[in-house]
């Protein structure tokens, strides 16, 4: 029987495998495909809202289904630290049912309250809605490629996986990622979207032609950065409070075949820093690599996630003296990179080219291992961990994740006293550590970044509490905290942020609070959406931008 100890070892070990064109209106287009199971229990679908509300529901005629009983699995979300039960769930078949049941809930005289959930990634409860009704958007979905003009139109409901199958069918592919692909267009449109591409195109909000939003009033807006442009910079990166994003068009560009895939191993933290930002400010030459993210892993040959993660060759001979010791260095990291290239090219030509590129870095030597693979595999890498952690049981486990997005200038320090201090208590997931260009990052979305310097860092503790081994959930919920605070005193910025108070969402948006509220007051005045972000109290009134500079003062 395998110990508990190393059952928390191989799962780490798993974890850490995770890691302008002309505008065009929105063509008419054949009705989505959509999940035609829909859930059948009328017997048992007894709507518990107030007498009017229920009838004004249930006089909708919807194309879908309005559950008041199949309700459980919108209370869940991949966290597993906030289940948030609602009173109903709407199973769309077509963007009229969303803007009848949102339009329906704005003429209502109740607290009534909407969220729009995708496949349920959110950790913090933040597609969940108490007492409310969830949008299950995962029964809107559509696909349709444009291979001439080189973009996608896409249901919001869709997930990431299945634009980039339909995209290669034509030999193209979204510009940029996010790192785990089986999460709905809609989601991460509502954040930013990031991965390795984002250094040179950006995050996911910077490589998006046209929108269609159903608003907080139930209207349905098509929206671009030369219509409507104020709904479609605000619901960008807008965490869903202007909006529901039931399509949007995507950029596309000529999808590679292959890829090699790099690790580069460092002990120095400022040469792995220095090597990250090199590596980025190249951002605009198409030479350079295609992907650049970077680890934090423990010093250690038999704990996980250890440097030893990072293999991706066992025949590769490594001179193990080169490592510092644990006292010295608790932690190391490592750079991960990648170089597109296509199957008609040679070999020598890639292997040529890549150690061109490699060759002003300054990784510890013989500690780089490499691997060619599909171009579909690499961006689908997180997809295999993920199986092999459904299938031992140790995937529907709390995930009190935390991303920080810290000034260039600030990275030392919170390497001192994070990566080398408080992660000695144990590592049970990723820890991603990569730089961002500001300058691809659109200051007229929602999105909020550091804005003092160019350069950005983002770090992600993706980590895990496991029933049987590894630190408790309170213990990582704790230390969490605690790099939070300390992130305050830098200027950092919480990327997928997560607060309670009305006055830390002010802080957290700095000078873009104001238009913030203009936005929430235009576009969702009764704080109808997404009520789990914890921002806007239904019921309440959303604050007057002037009283909110007054109160500044």
């Amino acid at each position: 029987m395998e110990s508990s100890g190393s059952s928390y070892r191989r799962h780490a070990a798993l974890l850490m495998m995770l890691p302008l064109v002309m505008i065009f209106e929105f063509s008419s287009w054949a009705t989505p495909v959509l999940n035609s199971k829909l859930p059948v229990s009328a017997a048992l679908n007894v709507c518990r809202f107030s007498g009017a509300d229920c009838a004004a529901l249930n006089s909708l005629k919807l194309d879908g289904y309005l559950s008041f009983s199949d309700i459980s699995l919108a209370a869940q979300d991949y966290g597993r630290i906030i289940s948030l039960p609602s009173a109903a769930v709407l199973y769309p078949r077509s963007v009229a049912d969303i803007a009848a049941v949102v339009r329906a809930v704005y003429l209502s005289k109740s607290n009534i309250t909407v969220a729009a959930k995708g496949p349920g990634h959110s950790v913090n409860g933040q597609g969940q809605a108490l007492n409310g009704i969830v949008v299950e958007m995962s029964t809107l979905r559509g696909i349709r490629v444009n291979a001439l003009d080189q973009y996608v139109d896409v249901a919001g409901g869709e997930l990431w996986v299945n634009v980039l199958e339909a995209s290669l069918e034509e030999g193209l592919s979204p510009r940029s990622f996010t790192d785990y692909l089986y999460l709905s267009v809609g989601g991460t449109l509502s954040n930013a979207g990031i991965s390795g591409q984002s250094f040179r195109h950006g995050p996911q909000i910077s490589n998006v032609l046209q929108l269609e939003v159903v608003t907080g009033t139930g209207q349905i807006k098509v929206c671009s950065p030369r219509k409507n442009s104020d709904l479609y910079f605000a619901v960008l990166g807008g965490l869903g409070q202007f909006g529901i994003i039931t399509r949007a068009r995507i950029i596309l560009q000529p999808a590679p075949q292959k890829v090699r895939w790099i690790r580069a191993l460092y002990s120095d933290f400022e040469a792995f820093t220095r090597d990250q930002m090199y590596l980025i400010s190249r951002r605009n030459n198409e030479s350079s690599f295609d992907y650049v993210e970077g680890f934090v892993v423990q010093n250690s040959l038999t704990s996980q996630p250890g440097w030893k993660s990072t293999h991706f060759q066992s025949d590769v001979v490594v001179n193990t003296s080169l490592i510092p010791p644990y006292s010295a260095s608790p932690v190391l990291y490592y750079i991960e990179l990648t170089k597109n290239y296509d199957e008609r090219d040679s070999r020598e030509s890639v292997d040529q080219k890549v150690m061109e590129l490699l060759s002003p870095l300054s990784y510890i030597p013989s500690f780089l291992f490499s691997s060619d693979v599909t171009y579909y595999d690499f961006l689908d890498r997180v997809h295999k961990t993920e199986l092999s952690l459904r299938s031992q049981g140790e995937w529907d486990v709390p995930h009190p994740w935390i991303n920080v997005m810290i000034p260039q200038s600030k990275i030392q320090e919170f390497d001192s006293y994070v990566f080398r201090e408080l992660l000695r208590t144990g590592i049970t997931g990723p820890v991603l550590c990569y730089p961002h260009n500001r300058e691809k990052w659109d200051s007229r979305t929602s999105a909020v970044v550091p804005q003092e310097e160019e350069m950005f860092y983002v770090v992600a503790l993706l980590q895990s509490a496991l029933p049987h081994s590894g630190p408790p959930l309170g213990l990582l919920m704790k230390r969490n905290q605690m790099i939070l605070d300390y992130c305050e005193t830098l200027g950092c910025k919480q990327y997928l942020p997560s607060y309670r108070k009305l006055s830390d969402w002010e802080r957290h948006f700095g000078d873009r609070w104001t238009k913030f509220l203009t936005n929430k007051i235009r576009f969702d005045p009764q704080a109808i959406l997404a009520p789990g972000q914890n921002i806007f109290p239904r019921g309440g009134l959303v604050p007057r931008p002037a009283v909110a500079a007054r109160q500044r003062v």
